[in-house]
């Protein structure tokens, strides 16, 4: 931007009343200079800028601090206004870097430091009091300000260690390469939003491997006596004032440590004691003295410890209980004019700083864009993702401007580090003129508004909280005895045993489990019980609810973390009860594995969409690369519950139809797969090299084959593989024959996906689909299988392959099996000889397992079997000359078929709407019950929940349903099969 100060002013301090400018000039200014052509000089200024006239007028009139600069270097004033700002700020960064470079003595930097920042001072005064910056840039310079203090002290301190032979440097150009010097900025200097009259808050650490390295005897004293003079440089008062005061406190556990800290020591601390409040701090980390590279390496190990991998809203809890602490103790828990705190006080800085690090604290871990240090790109940045919305991106970056710079028109009266308004009525008033308003209540209009509007969006956040009492009632689960209104509080809620459910709560307030033992989780706890029994008495079966939760909280070590996330947000305990009521395996998930509950948060949940290659890029990415194949299985256990979770949480939420969830699900799988095929392939050719020129397939086969898995559903699968005929042994350190390579590794990879780990199991694996089954080895050469299934396979083996796909591998033989399995499924067969196979297994399942209860919706007669069973007859018998009937769900074969004039329009709309009520029924009942589903067990309210799901009312007209579409479904199964003719 072009254009000297003078010339882009737009703003003044308001003049005192019956105050005139150039009086105010004359008297307070040319008249107590000592230079006369300095006095001259700036008597023609702003005899022609009258701007330039109004703005240092109004800071003789208000600020002390600025006054004195102004008469100490009328030069500087006068080069201030007439320079562009630009220039000025990079010549007086440039010329204060000259003279502090080597050869400076300690008194002379000392000199030079301390008038670079008065310098400085009175720039950006004259440039943010004139409106020519905005805060942006303001906080930025004074940031320089900092940086270039804090990087001439350390360098000149270690060049004066190494002239003394104390620390043999790299690159005396560069001191701090090397000499295992670490200096992080933290706070405002640290996010580059430095306030006018700050503290600055840095916290040293050293290395010691390199600070022996350079020659340092004794690393400790060394480190902790260079940074005491640092210090002093920059925060000693001479006769020129100082440069920076500081606060060395925010080091690890200040009280017992010194000054300066070993690195070792700090990542010890951080990863098994440091506090909320630290990763809060250590967000706005940055290097700015020492070895640069050094810093930022130890930022990025910090990593896991600022940013959680799992949302942590005990974060929010424990920042937030900060912040009342500190408006309580301080007085400031009421917004106010006179005497009011803008940084700690109602709807002030603090309060929008903390709007945005909790967030950050707590998604930060998932999201790297919210990893950023400064708190306006920050805001942007949320708004960005989905967590806030523009209005709030813009009225609180709007408030955060303001505030700052009445923040900084505090600080720049007398340099003091205040962020108080003034108590009394004159000092407030003549603040508020300082502030550009003609009046106190001006300024308190415009004060109160951006104040109100902070508290509005920080109390929306974070201070919303259920309240002790109930709408429902009654609930007091202290003394000796059960309340009897609570008793008819709870019966009104739902509870069909209210004496078996207050006990319940009463023992968890009592210490009876220990995952609610600790104060915090009792008091957690305490504040949600009122909402947890409402939303699990909306529930289907809210004793079940109950009673899954209080089983949950046996087996947790610790239910604190839980408790507090549900208490954070309504509309995940609402999700959580009905997951308690009506999913016990969800329930079961989510209890152990809170965690799991993070993704419901957020934005992306409510998404119909289902995107099976973000589900992959997400399973891919939890996993990453382990450094052990151990680590690499619990990794993938984690990924898969967490987005198994998601599809049943987006089910019962109704985001997703039954159908898509069973898609859901099998993307779910099939990126576990790809990852376990990949990593396992990795870490086996590691040992065994490869077995050149070979390649590999992984059939699905059955629901995995469909996209209809179930959240019980085994993993049929065939590994198929094809090798060159004069293929030879492996290449690698442990050789292996061809065939036994691949049998190792389908071995090896059917473990990685069954064996369970510290992290729980992840699939069952059936290969008995295989050609020969159990009798043959459990991985399949390619022309094997294709011999197999030219003359030796029976029906029932390619009944399997109509649902068969490729699902990981090698993309050549993938799409080589794939083009078999169509040639396989089109061969032209007798029509009737394949309906009597078929019909002649029906009826052996049928006489192995039963087929007469009409809750088991696989095995019933007309069930999904006899859907499944007809589809695949219709593939077998009539592929080869309608190939479109070469499709694997069984919905789009009926489909296909009308088209092909072999089902009529009745009969496939029938078995459609049939499959989609049958399965999705089937799916709600994998959800609700564990076990076996028995009527006699499973609660009236469970088949209710299941009928509502379905779009029925009751589960009474569902039963009636279910039972006239299964006849009508065997009817046509009859049908269809009895009426093949031979081919």
């Amino acid at each position: 931007m072009s254009g000297q100060l003078c010339e882009r002013l737009t703003l003044a301090p308001v003049l005192p009343a019956r105050a005139r400018a150039e009086a105010l000039l004359q008297r307070d200014l040319i008249e107590r200079l000592h230079d006369e052509d300095a006095a001259k000089a700036l008597t023609a200024h702003f005899a022609a800028n009258p701007n330039s006239a109004a703005l240092v007028a109004g800071i003789l009139a208000h600020s002390p601090f600025l006054t004195q600069v102004m008469r100490f270097d009328p030069a500087g004033l006068l080069a201030a206004l007439t320079m562009r700002p630009e220039e000025r700020r990079d010549a007086l960064l440039a010329e204060v870097a000259a003279q502090g470079g080597a050869g400076c003595e300690t008194p002379d930097l000392m000199r030079a430091l301390r008038r670079f920042r008065q310098a400085m001072a009175l720039l950006i005064a004259l440039a943010d009091i004139g409106g020519v910056w905005d805060v942006e840039t303001v906080t930025a310079a004074l940031t320089a300000t900092a940086d270039m203090a804090v990087r001439l002290a350390a360098d000149h301190a270690l060049r004066q260690a190494a002239d003394l032979g104390r620390i043999t440097l790299a690159d005396p150009e560069n001191p701090g390469l090397g000499s295992g010097l670490v200096v992080l900025a933290l706070g405002k200097h640290g996010a580059g939003e430095l306030n006018y009259s700050s503290d600055i808050d840095i916290v040293v650490f050293f290395d010691p491997e390199a600070a022996e390295a350079a020659g340092v005897a004794e690393p400790s004293s060394f480190f902790v006596k260079l940074t005491q003079q640092v210090a002093r440089i920059i925060q000693e008062r001479t006769p020129d004032g100082y440069v920076f005061r500081v606060d060395l406190r925010l080091r690890p556990d200040p009280a017992s440590t010194h000054v300066a800290v070993a690195l070792p020591s700090a990542y010890s601390y951080y990863e098994t004691v440091g506090q909320n409040w630290e990763r809060a701090a250590m967000i706005k980390a940055r290097p700015v003295a020492g070895d640069l590279d050094l810093g930022r390496r130890f930022i990025a190990d910090l990593a896991p410890f600022i940013w959680r991998k799992y949302f942590d809203f005990a974060a929010i809890a424990d920042i937030h209980a900060m912040k009342r602490q500190i408006q309580t103790v301080k007085g400031h828990e009421t917004i106010a004019v006179a005497g009011h705190n803008v940084k700690l006080g109602r709807g002030g800085i603090r309060e929008i700083e903390f709007f945005v690090q909790t967030q950050q604290l707590v998604f930060g871990g998932r999201r790297p864009a919210l990893r950023g240090p400064r708190t306006l790109d920050m805001l942007a940045e949320l708004t960005r993702e989905g967590w806030i919305n523009d209005k709030a991106r813009d009225e609180l970056g709007e408030s955060y401007r303001f505030l700052r710079t009445i923040e900084h028109r505090l600080q720049m009266r007398a340099d003091e580090q205040t962020q108080t308004l003034p108590a009394q009525k004159d000092d407030l008033e003549a603040f508020s003129r300082f502030c550009g308003y003609p009046s106190t209540a001006a300024f308190g209009k415009a004060l109160t508004f951006h104040a109100r509007r902070v508290e509005g969006h920080y109390a929306l956040l974070f201070e919303e909280g259920p309240s002790l009492a109930s709408e429902a009632g009654t609930l007091s689960f202290t003394g000796t005895e059960v309340d009897p209104d609570t008793l008819e509080t709870l019966r009104k809620l739902g509870f069909r045993d209210p004496k078996a459910a207050a006990e319940t709560v009463r023992g968890w307030h009592f210490g009876r489990r220990a995952a609610v033992t600790s104060s915090r989780a009792r008091e957690v706890l305490t504040e949600l019980t009122p909402a947890l029994l409402v939303a699990l008495g909306r529930t289907a079966d809210p004793d079940g609810a109950l009673a899954h939760l209080d089983n949950a909280f046996v087996r947790m070590p610790a239910a604190v973390e839980l408790l507090t996330l549900l208490r954070s947000h309504g509309s995940l305990l609402t999700l959580f009860a009905e997951i308690l009521g009506s999913a016990p395996r969800l329930a079961k998930v989510a209890a152990l594995y809170p965690h799991v509950l993070d993704g419901v948060i957020d934005p992306a949940f409510t998404s119909s969409a289902l995107d099976a290659e973000a589900v992959a890029r997400r399973v891919r990415s939890a996993v990453g690369t382990p450094p052990s194949v151990e680590d690499g299985l619990d990794r993938l256990r984690d990924a898969a519950r967490q987005e198994n979770f998601l599809v049943g949480a987006r089910l019962l939420s109704g985001v997703y139809p039954a159908q898509q969830a069973g898609q859901a699900y099998c993307a779910v799988a099939e990126a576990c797969l790809r990852v376990a095929f990949e990593d396992t392939k990795a870490a086996f050719a590691a040992d065994h090299g490869i077995v050149e020129g070979a390649e590999i397939a992984v059939l699905g086969l059955g629901r995995l084959g469909a996209g209809e898995l179930t959240p019980s559903s085994d993993l049929d699968l065939i590994l198929l593989y094809d090798r060159p005929d004069d293929a030879e042994a492996s290449n690698g350190r442990k050789a292996l024959d061809p065939v036994t390579w691949h049998v190792r590794f389908t071995q090896r990879l059917v473990a990685a996906l069954t064996v369970p780990t510290r992290r729980g199991t992840l699939y069952q694996v059936d290969m008995r689909l295989r050609p020969s089954g159990n009798k043959s080895p459990v991985a399949t050469q390619f022309k094997g299988f294709e011999a197999y299934h030219s003359g030796e396979a029976e029906i029932w083996e390619e009944m399997a392959l109509t649902r068969a796909r490729v699902v990981a591998g090698d993309a050549a033989l993938a799409g080589r099996a794939e083009a078999a399995i169509r040639a396989i499924l089109a061969r032209k067969r007798n029509p009737a000889k394949v309906a009597a196979a078929v019909s002649q297994m029906r009826a052996l399942i049928a006489k192995e397992k039963g087929e007469d209860d009409p809750w088991d919706l696989k095995l019933a007669a007309g069930g999904l079997t006899d859907l499944d069973f007809l589809a695949q007859f219709l593939i077998l018998a009539y592929a080869g000359d309608c190939p479109e009937l070469l499709v694997r769900d069984t919905a789009s074969v009926f489909a296909a078929a009308r088209g092909a004039g072999l089902l009529s329009a009745g009969d496939a709309s029938a078995l459609g709407e049939a499959h989609r009520l049958i399965g999705d029924v089937q799916l709600w009942q994998r959800f609700t019950v564990e076990e076996d589903f028995d009527l006699n067990t499973v609660p009236e309210r469970v088949l209710r929940r299941i009928a509502t799901a379905v779009g029925r009312p009751d589960a009474k007209v569902l039963r009636a349903e279910l039972d006239e579409t299964r006849a009508a479904v065997r009817a046509i199964f009859k049908r269809v099969l009895g009426s093949a003719r031979p081919g």
